[in-house]
């Protein structure tokens, strides 16, 4: 969540002795992590002195290396597979039982089942208990597991040592740092973020959207030439697909007392689509190709290919180059020679696979596929049903048709009979775009749909480091939020609502009446609490209760206090439930219904907190999500 936008550069940056010297950005990402940061004192206006924290890790036993990138990955090791000293890290400290990184890729790739991956999209994941060991999911019993909590927060640790090893003198818990999130995790994803970060060691931090970051750092990099790259009635669509998900955000462009300003209108649903999916489909066209030459892989070996075709997909579409690449899976068989199965994909492979699996050219109209499921499934990621990027896209640009309606200077700017939210530009972001065949096929869709209704085709911005983009855009904001650069007026990226019963007599077979209460508008400021001052409810506490809470992305007119009879299914999505026993104080009974107000806070770290207060005695009661979903 993110506060009003001034352009107007404020020179007065804190660089005190008290203030921290650094901002710094981090990527929690799904298949990668990275450390960025901004020398605020070194900086000048929007001309900023930043850089990237080359990352120590473990490449081989007892080899470290130090890279740009930190692989998000995390390797369980054997007590008898390496020697302790072949664990250690530049820093020290205690023994490890674990590798975080690029070794950790590495090794499990030839043993999968002691690899955690994809701890990121497990921790936005409300179906599982995401503070219990649960990962790597199909793990032997003989191999401990690791919470999604704790794969986190190991990746998080990693860095905050990094940065103390290369900077003693300015202590990581000394400096402003921002973590980077999905735009479209919901509160208890990104609770459980600070979570992950606070038993990292972090003091006081902020979360921002990844592609808020991703604009700030085209923003950073244009050393002021956005202004000249953008104008006022512009609707910049960022589409950022990375290792786990796929995230989709609108962003305008107005003018006020003769500045340019960006307002965040509007981010797409949670997605799990991205290079994971795309790094299972070519394991199964690699698969194919050898069960047609008589060798057939068990699931153990699946994995193992899965995660081969992923470092040759970022190897093929990085290189222009190269035009093939061999992959190796070990194999269980004793007649095999030297005990693997040898194989290979080529470029033609993966951008076949990719461009019409992920990036097919559908229609404005198309919708994301559907399919009825089966009543039993192995526990899992809830992956998108439908793997067509663009048809997730047709239908986040429909869904948003009126998101300008309230904008100045907008309401012209679009034809009433359009069928979907026209832009004008496309920021893309992720390591998936590093193949332009991507980003080309994505921008042509689009222009197509644009180009059937008479608007003018999109154009692509350019300047912003795929790989890097995220957490560089988070340090330069967090260089932003001390007065300095362009920020992006953003505010709650949902309105967000909470269940209320309906108090009526006992009817066989039919449940009370729900209404939803609206507790945060759409675009509520951080740091700004609310009070339904003239809304008494019931709070049932002392005994077990459950809350509902729904988000909506649509309904933008919705104020602090709305109260809704009716909606339609898709202006509302019913968020997890929560299961709590509120405590009660000396004098109350356990099931005693306290009148009570309701305070709703947006706070800094991009969380929302509802606080209930009693009308009488004043106690004050904090819903806080509980991650672990329901029971």
């Amino acid at each position: 969540m993110n506060t009003t936008t001034d352009t107007s550069v404020d020179t007065s940056i804190d660089t005190t002795l008290n203030g921290p010297r650094f901002a710094i950005g981090i990527d929690l990402g799904t298949t990668h992590c990275a450390l960025a940061y901004v020398d605020i004192a070194a900086c000048d206006g929007e001309q900023t002195s930043h850089g990237v924290l080359a990352i120590p890790q473990l490449t081989a036993p007892g080899a470290v290396e130090e890279l740009s990138l930190l692989p998000s990955f995390l390797y369980l090791a054997h007590e008898d597979e390496m020697d302790a000293g072949e664990l250690t890290l530049p820093w020290g400290g205690d023994v490890l039982d674990h590798v975080v990184g690029e070794m950790a890729r590495s090794r499990g790739a030839t043993t999968p089942i002691r690899l955690v991956s994809s701890a990121k999209s497990w921790l936005c994941h409300p179906g599982v208990d995401r503070r219990g060991p649960i990962l790597p999911s199909d793990a032997p019993v003989e191999v401990a597991r690791v919470s999604p909590l704790e794969a986190s927060t190991r990746y998080l640790s990693h860095l905050r040592a990094a940065w103390n090893h290369a900077h003693p003198e300015a202590p990581f818990d000394a400096q402003d740092v921002t973590v980077t999130i999905p735009a479209s995790f919901d509160p208890a994803a990104r609770e459980l973020t600070g979570e992950a970060a606070r038993a990292a060691g972090y003091g006081a931090m902020t979360l921002l959207e990844e592609p808020q970051a991703a604009l700030y750092n085209w923003v950073q990099t244009s050393a002021g030439q956005w202004r000249k790259d953008v104008k006022p009635g512009d609707i910049i669509l960022v589409v950022d697909v990375g290792g786990g998900t796929s995230d989709l955000s609108l962003i305008a462009v107005t003018e006020q007392d003769g500045n340019l300003e960006l307002h965040r209108i509007a981010v797409g649903d949670h997605i799990l689509l991205g290079g994971d999916n795309m790094d299972l489909a070519l394991a199964h066209v690699v698969a194919s190709k050898l069960a047609q030459d008589g060798t057939s892989l068990d699931p153990w070996q699946m994995r193992a290919l899965t995660y081969a075709c992923r470092a040759a997909k970022e190897q093929l579409l990085a290189d222009a180059s190269l035009e093939m690449l061999p992959l190796v899976v070990p194999s269980r068989g004793s007649k095999l020679i030297k005990g693997v199965i040898r194989a290979e994909l080529t470029r033609v492979q993966v951008t076949a696979t990719i461009l019409d699996g992920f990036f097919p050219q559908v229609d404005a109209s198309a919708r994301p596929a559907v399919r009825a499921r089966a009543a039993l499934t192995r526990l899992g990621l809830p992956y998108a049903q439908d793997a067509a990027v663009t048809s997730h896209l047709a239908a986040f640009l429909a869904r948003q048709v009126d998101a300008t309606t309230d904008l100045d200077g907008f309401a012209a700017r679009q034809s009433v009979d359009a069928s979907f939210l026209h832009p004008t530009a496309v920021l893309f972001n992720g390591g998936v775009f590093k193949s332009g065949l991507l980003a080309e096929r994505t921008l042509t869709t689009l222009n197509g749909w644009l180009e059937a209704e008479g608007a003018p085709p999109a154009r692509m911005l350019v300047g912003a480091d795929l790989d890097l983009a995220v957490a560089l855009g988070a340090a330069y904001y967090g260089y932003v939020r001390r007065g300095g650069g362009v920020r992006i007026r953003g505010g709650t990226a949902k309105a967000y609502y909470i269940a209320i019963e309906s108090a009526m007599p006992a009817v066989p077979g039919m449940a009370p009446p729900v209404q939803a209460l609206c507790v945060a508008p759409f675009g509520m400021e951080e740091g700004i609490e609310t009070e339904l001052s003239t809304q008494e409810f019931g709070l049932v506490v002392g005994e077990p209760v459950y809350l509902r809470f729904f988000g909506s992305s649509v309904r933008r007119q919705d104020q602090i206090g709305t109260l809704l009879d009716f909606w339609a299914p898709d202006e509302l999505q019913e968020m997890e439930e929560i299961r709590a026993t509120l405590p009660i104080e000396d004098g109350r009974r356990p099931g005693e219904i306290v009148q009570v107000l309701l305070h709703a806070k947006a706070t800094e770290a991009g969380t929302l907190e509802l606080t209930a207060v009693a009308t009488s005695g004043g106690e004050r009661w904090n819903i806080e999500f509980d991650v672990r979903g329901a029971a």
